[in-house]
């Protein structure tokens, strides 16, 4: 599939891209190139290929979720200005 110089500036108001008249020859070119780059994709047989998620066929080892820390939060709360029921208590800052 080729484009013609009038589907280059219709695709170029489209997308709303300014193209100046000597520029048209340049985009036209590049244009049709990436399109039989599409037509040569087009042509090979991917009936037997199974698609894929990821380039890499690779897999992430995850880590056991386990608790690794010690609980502190009666540490952390206890230098706090003001608590209620286990949480911070902050200034109003919003009326």
């Amino acid at each position: 599939m080729s484009l013609s110089d009038d589907q280059v500036r219709r695709l170029a108001r489209l997308a709303r891209i300014a193209i100046r008249p000597e520029e048209s020859a340049a985009v036209l070119e590049q244009l049709n190139r990436v399109l039989g780059l599409v037509e040569e994709m087009r042509r090979v047989d991917t009936s037997g290929v199974e698609p894929m998620a990821h380039a890499q066929d690779m897999v992430q080892r995850l880590r056991a979720d386990a608790v690794t820390e010690p609980d502190r939060r009666e540490l952390y709360q206890s230098v706090a200005p003001a608590m209620e029921g286990g949480l911070y208590l902050v200034p109003k800052v919003i009326e």
